[in-house]
């Protein structure tokens, strides 16, 4: 069994391939590191992959007011909780620009968009949009709730910092995802924070493929689609 765990970069996605194997009726063995890819187009990292993917990106857009979700991740990150985007409706992300989005928003909900989480828009665009049309099994993940998840509460040191990174190898060693040491040709564009994620996200597809994954909210929303927006861990 392969499964994958996918992070967005300025440049592109870097995905974490991981594989288990085991014997029939065993409980599947931990996994391991089978490939590091990186790709310019979403389409591309996940046509190189195999089985349940994870995406540490929002998958689900509401036609009016927030997402229960990042709430409920907030609320579970304590200190850590500014990882997490507030994500505004559907309408926000069809606006040109930052300033004509953040009207809309507050229009919509009463409170601003974030400069931060307008970042996303492109990946976020993208995401959804392979969700919608290429039928390949994705699942929302949050790498901080990932991490949180191995050490048994919310991570206090920050990923941009020499001693988090470090920490989150450890946590993911410990998983049985160890990362090469040395990365060559296009896996060295991605900067190790974000290959860090993906990996994150790579031990949470291989929960949600286990049946081992915690979802949120237990009680989907659902988007104009019917399609229901979750985050898993």
């Amino acid at each position: 069994m392969r499964v994958t765990g996918i992070d967005a970069f300025r440049r592109g996605w870097v995905a974490v391939i991981l594989e288990v194997t085991s014997p029939a009726g065993i409980r599947p063995e931990r996994p391991r590191v089978h490939a590091v890819r990186v790709h310019e187009s979403l389409v591309a990292v996940l046509g190189a992959s195999g089985g349940v993917a994870g995406i540490d990106m929002p998958l689900g857009l509401l036609e009016s007011g927030w997402r229960e979700a990042d709430v409920m991740a907030r609320g579970l990150l304590g200190a850590r909780r500014s990882a997490v985007f507030a994500i505004p409706p559907r309408a926000v992300w069809a606006e040109p620009d930052y300033p004509a989005a953040n009207r809309r928003c507050r229009e919509l909900t009463g409170k601003g968009l974030s400069a931060q989480a307008w970042g996303l828009r492109a990946k976020l665009i993208e995401a959804n949009r392979y969700r919608e049309t290429c039928g390949h099994p994705l699942y929302e993940v949050h790498p901080e709730l990932a991490f949180g998840a191995m050490s048994g509460a919310p991570l206090a040191l920050s990923k941009h910092t020499a001693p988090g990174l470090e920490l989150r190898r450890e946590l993911l060693a410990r998983a049985g995802i160890v990362l090469p040491a040395g990365r060559s040709g296009l896996a060295a564009r991605a900067p190790a924070a974000d290959t860090l994620d993906a990996a994150a996200v790579a031990w949470s597809a291989w929960r949600i493929a286990t049946g081992q994954a915690v979802v949120i909210p237990a009680q989907p929303q659902r988007d104009g689609q019917g399609r229901e927006i979750t985050i898993r861990y």
